[in-house]
């Protein structure tokens, strides 16, 4: 075997070791919590909640959770997609300028700001400044603190791949800036757009800290998210996992287990999104 094949051959055992090692705590994770979950996890589970159940009783579930996850991840959603495609676009599109640097240094250190910051932020600021109180609302003003900045940093890289050949193409033909970043910039790049927007989605459909600041909790289903107080599935493994009884030990093992499901029903939506539109541009 010559060097170079040795060489190879080396790199290549490396990489896949790499893999392996990444993917065991990984495996290890969902195994766990498949194994632990699985007994409690039932179509009654999904469709009851925990109004009038005590901590001893077998009975309950996470609907009121999952229902309050749904409406607090779409609140954000609506809220930080649509100012993070605009900063996103402002960037790349009209860059250059010192608002636009001044801009990204923001988004960069809103990225590392953790997650009971935002929380804490909004309890401060909605919750006791302005007298709103706990809502599931003020939960997904939380969550779009959070989401925004992984929206912009993913939707400006999408934005920088697309080639300069094409907006050169359509200002050549006399259209202006802005209609070719809308029929010719943003086209181009939906499909990893998408698929940034649904992985932003899913970071944040996990986070507790600023449920807990915001949401508070509430046992029975609250279809509003103006209307006081709501559960989340985070805030419903957190309280659950905290009793010493076995029943709920279960509920949350069975709660983790659905809040793992729903985030990989996300990422997956998000892969198919990305390819059927990479198929109609192709």
């Amino acid at each position: 075997m010559t060097r170079r094949r040795f060489v190879n051959a080396l790199a290549c055992g490396l990489l896949g070791a790499g893999v392996v090692v990444a993917l065991i705590p990984l495996v290890a994770v969902l195994g766990y919590v498949v194994a632990r979950g699985k007994d409690a996890f039932s179509i009654d589970f999904l469709y009851h909640s925990m109004k009038g159940v005590g901590p001893l009783d077998r009975a309950g579930g996470a609907y009121h959770a999952i229902l309050g996850t749904l409406e607090q991840v779409a609140i954000a959603a609506v809220l930080a997609v649509p100012l993070g495609l605009a900063v996103a676009v402002y960037i790349v599109e009209y860059g250059g300028t010192r608002l636009a640097r001044t801009v990204r240094f923001f988004v960069d250190v809103m990225t590392g700001i953790p997650s009971i910051v935002a929380g804490l932020f909004i309890f401060a600021f909605w919750v006791l400044g302005l007298g709103q109180g706990f809502s599931g609302f003020a939960a997904g003003l939380a969550l779009a603190v959070l989401m925004l900045p992984v929206v912009i940093r993913s939707a400006e890289e999408m934005l920088r791949l697309v080639p300069d050949d094409l907006r050169e193409a359509s200002y050549a033909l006399g259209i202006p800036r802005w209609r070719t970043t809308l029929s010719v910039v943003l086209p181009t790049a939906s499909s990893g757009i998408v698929t940034g927007v649904m992985l932003a989605i899913a970071r944040v459909t996990g986070e507790t800290a600023p449920l807990l600041l915001t949401a508070f909790g509430f046992d029975a289903i609250r279809r509003s998210p103006f209307d006081g107080p709501q559960s989340g599935l985070p805030l419903y493994v957190f309280s659950q996992a905290g009793s010493s009884f076995e029943p709920a030990i279960e509920r949350a093992w069975a709660g983790a287990l659905t809040l793992i499901g729903l985030v990989l029903i996300l990422t997956v939506v998000a892969r198919l999104v990305a390819a059927r539109t990479r198929v109609q541009q192709s």
